[in-house]
C-alpha cells in the first residue's frame, strides 16, 4: 500500500513514520521516498489504521490506491 505524506522531509521523518509502522506491526515493510513524499508499507493492518498511526505522530497521510 502507498501513502502520500507531504511533510516529511528529512532522515528524523524517515525514522520517526518507520518506527511508528513498527510498532503498529511489528512484520510490516516499509520502504520511504522522501523526494516524491510516499511511504510504501507492506502489512497486514488496514490503510485506515496505518493512515491514523501516521497521524497520530504529526505526519498527515492520504493512503493512494493502485
Amino acid at each position: 500500500m502507498k501513502y502520500h505524506v507531504p511533510d516529511m522531509s528529512c532522515g528524523h521523518c524517515e525514522a520517526s513514520i518507520v518506527t511508528s509502522i513498527n510498532v503498529l506491526d511489528a512484520d510490516a515493510k516499509v520502504d520511504v521516498d522522501l523526494a516524491t513524499k510516499t511511504v510504501t508499507i507492506d502489512s497486514q493492518r488496514h490503510a485506515a489504521d496505518i493512515v491514523a498511526a501516521l497521524n497520530g505522530i504529526g505526519f498527515p497521510a492520504t493512503y493512494m490506491p493502485d
